[in-house]
């Protein structure tokens, strides 16, 4: 399940799509993988715990940076669930491509750019 959160113009948006294991395939193989990734590691096929994962390390990158309150919110809206949001949020954490700054009331996630 994938849920999407948010606003266009004045509009809120609440949506809800259920996704099979077919679907999640076909999703994460929109997604364009990274140059190193692509050399790193051979290339498999996107399980469904992949898929989310590659939509929020996309998330971070395109924000560029996003507080952690802010950055949980869209990925319990992205999983449908708190502790799954909860689990991406600490991935994305200890990702090599991610800086956690903790100063404030708050961490601040930047999206770190590799050269790619």
């Amino acid at each position: 399940m994938l849920r999407i959160r948010g606003s266009i113009g004045d509009w809120p948006v609440d949506l809800t799509l259920e996704l099979d294991d077919a679907d999640w395939a076909r999703l994460g193989a929109q997604l364009q993988v990274e140059k190193t990734e692509a050399v790193a590691a051979p290339a498999k096929p996107l399980n469904q715990d992949d898929a989310p994962w590659q939509i929020a390390r996309d998330l971070l990158r395109q924000a560029g940076q996003m507080s952690g309150p802010d950055l949980l919110e869209q990925l319990e809206g992205l999983t449908g669930s708190a502790a799954a949001g909860k689990r991406l949020l600490v991935r994305l954490r200890h990702s090599p491509d991610v800086k956690v700054e903790s100063g404030g009331d708050t961490p601040l996630y930047h999206w770190i750019n590799r050269g790619l």
